[in-house]
């Protein structure tokens, strides 16, 4: 399985983004597919995340600003990120997680000026 994340790059306080994140390979029919995030000096966190059937789940600092979607047939996964705050500055990793294990994709930058 790879991951191909793109969509990060530098936006001021209150703006939008949006990441994008392609599976390719063995991808099976139930799975997770996860957004994290790694701020300089703190531990990588899950921001957001969708099941194969569409359950999501967001951490609270993001809750109501950030929005997770797949497309199914493409094994796409975005992450709409609007009123962006500087605490929002980060690397973004997507995850897949499914039978036999998780794969992540490469990083993308998120910097977000005041």
């Amino acid at each position: 399985v790879q991951l191909q994340a793109s969509g990060g790059g530098s936006v001021q306080a209150g703006g939008s983004l949006r990441l994008s994140c392609a599976a390719s390979g063995s991808i099976f029919a139930i799975n997770v597919m996860n957004w994290y995030r790694q701020a300089p000096g703190k531990q990588r966190e899950l921001v957001a995340s969708i099941t194969s059937g569409g359950i999501t789940n967001y951490a609270d600092s993001v809750k109501g600003r950030f929005t997770i979607s797949r497309d199914s047939a493409r094994n796409t996964v975005y992450l709409q990120m609007s009123s962006l705050k500087p605490e929002d500055t980060a690397v973004y990793y997507c995850n897949i997680a499914q039978r036999g294990g998780s794969t992540w994709g490469q990083g993308t930058q998120v910097t977000v000026s005041s």
